[in-house]
């Protein structure tokens, strides 16, 4: 996975009129010349309707083959197409991580009344009055599917809360009542327990339901020969399900299946501890390096660039991270917007794109534009180009110089196999000059800066230092000139 790179194929506004496989399955060429090893892709499976993202999630045996909540395909296309979307990736050497939603359902065939009590929102360890007899849409059947693939229905002893009692219309959270039944512990503490997130919330610590997502995940992965996972909302899974379920996944498919998780907190002790609770068995994104960029985004040239990678999971645990600029939940108008502005992206994708560290993630909306009220047509050009820079000439570890708040700097050092070096300036204000050491081998040769801020060389002087800068706040990338 050396330098690799990988898409986020998707955004929050994409058309929902079923033409998105076939779109990508059109656009294999290009990202194969752009040189992205994987493509994650949205969840598969039907919602609640055909304009459903895909988490809103109603059955994951049906991928767009059966007639059920008013659609036979799902917002993305149909089966067929899927898999011949899959087909025509892995026949550039592509691989397919497919989006997993494991933490609810939505959509119910059937109300069914059981005993619940009401939580505090804040504090979901705090009962409010007594238990009641409730009514929630927890019956799921899938008759439109008809038993293929699949007996299993679920009831409401496979959920363990819900937000709505429809015998009285009332809107809370309610926890389901049950024999050895409870919020799962092994989750977030955000909230006293942060079980609950949305719609029916599954309880992963029975025995049918881990089974069920095991016997389901053996399936799909024969059916559409993915070549990992993203997980969602991990933060609100019991950690000790998904320690077994990552555990027979890849006892299943093989120890290199790709698996990652979506633990969104800005906080890297809870994350550090979701690692250890998974025994390091998944990737994660760093989402407090996305919110340094976000912040330095917003701030200027009042932030100080030497703290970019303070306190982010690529500085802590760098071979578990999934480094990314913004994705389908931080995008403008959606619940965890936090938007890296535009004027800053160039830069944030060097800093995740020209390092060592990290399994970078280009997001969608930036390669391909997104749509909704706040359209964006993203910077598909630049980051065709720091992709080459960082298959073809960014090797080795870096010597970094983050010695000014406002510039920033490192030299790629280089490895064996490929011994040239190459020098990164960043710049949040005006630019500036850093004097960086190339090595004494390269003594009087000559710099050039790929980024095209400036067409005059540098030259290594005979200390093996160049002096090298950017011309404006920006990116500059300087490599030996041929």
């Amino acid at each position: 996975m050396e330098n690799g790179v990988m898409l986020q194929g998707f955004e929050w506004y994409l058309p929902g009129d079923g033409s998105f496989y076939r779109m990508m399955t059109e656009r294999v060429e290009e990202l194969a010349e752009a040189g992205f090893l994987a493509v994650w892709i949205p969840p598969a499976f039907k919602g609640m309707g055909k304009e459903d993202v895909g988490y809103g999630i109603y059955d994951l045996y049906d991928l767009g083959e059966f007639d059920q909540k008013g659609t036979i395909r799902t917002k993305y296309g149909t089966k067929d197409e899927l898999l011949d979307m899959i087909q025509s990736f892995h026949d550039k050497g592509i691989h397919i991580y497919a989006d997993l939603v494991m933490n609810h359902k939505a959509g119910g065939d059937r109300k069914e009344k059981f005993l619940a009590i009401q939580v505090d929102n804040e504090d979901r360890n705090k009962e409010i009055g007594k238990p009641v007899e409730i009514s929630a849409w927890t019956g799921f059947d899938f008759t439109g599917r008809r038993d293929e693939y699949s007996k299993f229905k679920w009831n409401y002893n496979h959920f363990n809360g819900v937000d709505y009692d429809d015998l009285t219309g009332k809107k809370g959270i309610f926890r389901i009542i049950g024999e050895n039944k409870g919020w799962n512990l092994g989750v977030s503490v955000e909230r006293g327990n942060y079980d609950y997130l949305m719609f029916t919330d599954i309880d992963h610590a029975h025995p049918e339901v881990k089974a069920e997502f095991m016997s389901w995940a053996k399936w799909f992965i024969n059916e559409t020969g993915v070549d990992g996972f993203r997980l969602d909302a991990v933060k609100h899974i019991d950690v000790a399900f998904l320690r077994e379920f990552i555990q027979d996944v890849r006892e299943y498919a093989g120890q290199d299946f790709y698996i990652l998780g979506e633990y969104w907190v800005d906080n890297m002790d809870w994350i550090e501890e979701f690692l250890e609770g998974t025994s390091f068995g998944v990737d994660v994104f760093d989402v407090p390096l996305h919110f340094n960029l976000h912040r330095a985004s917003l701030e200027g040239d009042l932030y100080d660039l030497r703290n970019i990678f303070e306190n982010t999971l690529v500085s802590r645990y760098p071979t578990e991270a999934v480094t990314f600029v913004d994705n389908h939940d931080s995008q403008q108008g959606q619940s965890l917007q936090s938007w890296v502005e535009p004027w800053f992206k160039e830069i944030a994708y060097a800093l995740i794109l020209l390092r060592s560290k990290g399994y970078p993630c280009v997001f969608y909306g930036d390669y391909y534009g997104v749509g909704g009220e706040h359209p964006y047509g993203g910077i598909r050009e630049d980051i065709n180009k720091l992709i080459h820079l960082r298959k073809n000439y960014c090797f080795g570890e870096e010597d970094d110089y983050f010695q000014d708040p406002n510039l920033i700097g490192w030299v790629r050092k280089g490895t064996v196999e490929n011994p040239q070096r190459t020098a990164v300036v960043v710049s949040n204000k005006e630019g500036g000059t850093i004097r960086m050491h190339i090595g004494h081998e390269f003594i009087g040769r000559e710099y050039l800066d790929e980024m095209g801020g400036s067409d005059d060389a540098v030259i290594v002087d005979n200390d093996g230092f160049g002096n090298f800068y950017t011309s404006k706040a920006g990116v500059s990338v300087w490599i030996l000139k041929e």
